[in-house]
C-alpha cells in the first residue's frame, strides 16, 4: 500500500598585522540570478566561471629537503621552510618516515610543504607546545589562542601537498577539553559582542579552547592537496579570510568532537573537490563570522564551488550558523553523501544577521539520512539579539535519496524574515518513512517533479 503525503504547515511555532599580499577587495563577478525558474543552466555557467577564475599559487621550482629531523622534527621542517622563504620560495620535501613535531609548523609565502608518500607528521599531545598564542578565529570570533598545528597568517602563494599524513595525535590533551570549554566559549562570545580588542581576548594557558589542526588565515593563493589528516583537536581544515583557495584530493578521517572536514569562513574564490571525508561533524561548511564580531570583520564567503566529494559526516553539506558577514554564490555539485543526521543543514539565529543567497545544489547522491533538508534558522543563540538572517534564492535539483527516516523539509525562520524563493526540482526519494513538510515563515517554496515512494508532487508552498 502506498503511503500518502503528510504536510505539516506550522503557521506559528513559537598582535599580528596583515601582509600586503592579502586583499579583501578582490574583484566581484557581475552575476545576475533571477528568481529560481524552470532552468538553471545560466546559473551553473557561473560556477564554471568561478572555477576558471581561481588562481593557483606561484611557487618557484627550487627544492629544499628536510634533513636530520632528530627527536623533534618540527625544528628541521620549520628551518627548511624559513630557508626556502628567504631564498625567494620553493618546495620543501619531507621524505618518507615518521616525524614527531613538538609544536606548530608555520607556512610562509612562496613555499610548498610537500609530504612524500610514507611521510607522517605526528604532533605533540601537550598543549604547552602550541604557545605562545597566535591570532586566530574560534567558532566565528577572533581571538588570541593556542596555535593550530599547521598555521599560516598573512601569507601568499602557499601549498601543503603530498600523499603523506598529518596526525593530531589520538592521545592529545586537547581532546579532553570539550567538556571544559564552556566558560571560555561564553567569555569569548561576550567579548566579541562587546567589541573588546582582539589583542585582549587571550585564551592561552589556563583556558580550554581547542585549536584546529590546519588553519589558513588572511592568505592569498593557497593549495591544499593529496594528504591524509586524522585526530584533529577541533575543526580540521579551516580556511579563514583567504582568497583563491583549492582543497583537492584530501583523505580526511577524524572522528573527534567538532571535527568538520573543511570550514570555509569569509573566503572568496574557493574550490573544494575530489576529497573523501569521514568526520565527527559536518563534512563541508561555509561560514562568515559570528554576530557583531563577524559583522565588524565584514568579509563574506562568496564564489565557492564544492564538487565531486565523498562525504561521510554527522551532516552532509552545511551553511552557518556563523554567517554574519554573509554568504553568496555557493555551488554544490556531483557530491556523494553517506549516512548521517541531515543531508542539508543550513543554520542561523537572531544574534547573527547577514544574508545568504544564490545557493545552487545539484547532482547529489544521498544514501541514508534522518532528515533531507533542514533550515534551522532558530539555531540556539546566547545574546538575545535582533539581527535576523535572510536566506533566499536556493535551488536543489537532480538529487536522489536512497532512504529517509525523518523529515523531508523543515524550516523555522524568524517572523518577518521568511525563507524566500526555494526550489526542489527533479528530486527522487526512493524510500521515506515520512513525507513531512514543516514550514514556519516560508515564501515561495517551488516543488517541480518531487517523487517520494513512487508518488509525484508539484506545486508551490508558503507558510507564515
Amino acid at each position: 500500500m502506498r503511503k500518502s503525503f503528510v504536510f505539516i504547515l506550522a503557521l506559528c511555532v513559537c598582535s599580528l598585522t596583515f601582509a600586503p599580499a592579502f586583499s579583501s577587495e578582490v574583484p566581484d563577478f557581475n552575476f545576475s540570478f533571477p528568481r529560481p525558474g524552470r532552468t538553471t543552466m545560466n546559473d551553473w555557467s557561473a560556477a564554471s566561471a568561478i572555477v576558471q577564475a581561481v588562481q593557483r599559487p606561484n611557487i618557484p621550482a627550487k627544492e629544499f629537503k628536510v634533513e636530520n629531523p632528530g627527536d623533534n622534527a618540527r625544528k628541521a621542517i620549520q628551518d627548511a621552510i624559513d630557508k626556502a622563504n628567504e631564498a625567494g620560495g620553493g618546495k620543501v620535501v619531507v621524505p618518507a618516515g615518521d616525524y614527531f613535531c613538538k609544536g606548530p609548523i608555520v607556512l610562509k609565502s612562496c613555499v610548498e610543504l610537500h609530504l612524500e608518500e610514507g611521510a607522517k607528521l605526528l604532533f605533540s599531545p601537550e598543549p604547552s607546545d602550541y604557545l605562545p598564542v597566535v591570532k586566530t578565529r574560534w567558532e566565528g570570533t577572533e581571538l588570541m589562542n593556542y596555535s593550530p598545528m599547521i598555521y599560516a597568517y598573512g601569507q601568499h602563494d602557499i601549498a601543503l601537498t603530498g600523499k603523506g599524513s598529518i596526525d593530531g595525535n589520538k592521545d592529545s590533551v586537547f581532546h579532553s577539553w570539550k567538556k571544559l570549554e564552556k566558560p571560555d566559549q561564553q567569555q569569548l562570545r561576550l567579548w566579541g559582542a562587546a567589541g573588546t580588542p582582539v589583542e585582549e581576548r587571550i585564551f592561552g594557558e589556563g583556558h580550554y579552547l581547542r585549536p584546529c589542526i590546519i588553519e589558513i588565515n588572511y592568505c592569498e593563493r593557497v593549495l591544499l592537496e593529496d594528504y591524509t589528516v586524522m585526530n584533529s583537536p577541533f575543526w580540521i581544515n579551516h580556511l579563514n579570510c583567504s582568497n583563491h583557495v583549492q582543497v583537492r584530493k584530501l583523505k580526511v578521517n577524524s572522528m573527534f568532537a567538532n571535527n568538520d572536514g573543511v570550514d570555509v569562513e569569509s573566503c572568496k574564490y574557493v574550490i573544494i573537490e575530489e576529497n573523501i571525508f569521514r568526520t565527527g561533524d559536518d563534512s563541508v561548511v561555509v561560514k562568515s563570522g559570528r554576530d557583531y564580531d563577524g559583522r565588524k570583520v565584514g568579509l563574506p564567503s562568496k564564489y565557492v564551488v564544492i564538487r565531486k566529494n565523498d562525504m561521510g559526516g554527522e551532516d552532509g553539506i552545511a551553511l552557518g550558523s556563523e554567517m554574519s558577514g554573509g554568504i553568496a554564490y555557493v555551488f554544490f555539485e556531483d557530491n556523494i553523501l553517506r549516512d548521517g543526521q541531515s543531508a542539508v543543514r543550513f543554520k542561523a539565529n537572531l544574534d547573527r544577521g547577514g544574508t545568504c543567497e544564490h545557493i545552487r545544489v545539484r547532482n547529489m547522491k544521498i544514501a541514508n539520512f534522518d532528515n533531507f533538508i533542514w533550515f534551522q534558522l532558530n539555531y540556539p543563540g546566547e545574546l538575545g539579539g535582533n539581527f535576523p538572517t535572510v536566506y533566499k534564492d536556493l535551488v536543489f535539483e537532480d538529487i536522489t535519496v536512497e532512504s529517509l527516516k525523518g523529515k523531508l523539509f523543515e524550516c523555522h525562520a524568524p517572523k518577518g524574515y521568511p525563507l524566500q524563493d526555494v526550489m526542489l526540482k527533479n528530486v527522487k526519494i526512493k524510500k521515506a518513512e515520512n513525507s513531512n513538510f514543516i514550514l514556519e515563515n516560508v515564501s515561495n517554496l517551488v516543488i517541480d517533479n518531487l517523487e517520494i515512494n513512487d508518488q509525484k508532487m508539484n506545486g508551490v508552498l508558503s507558510s507564515f
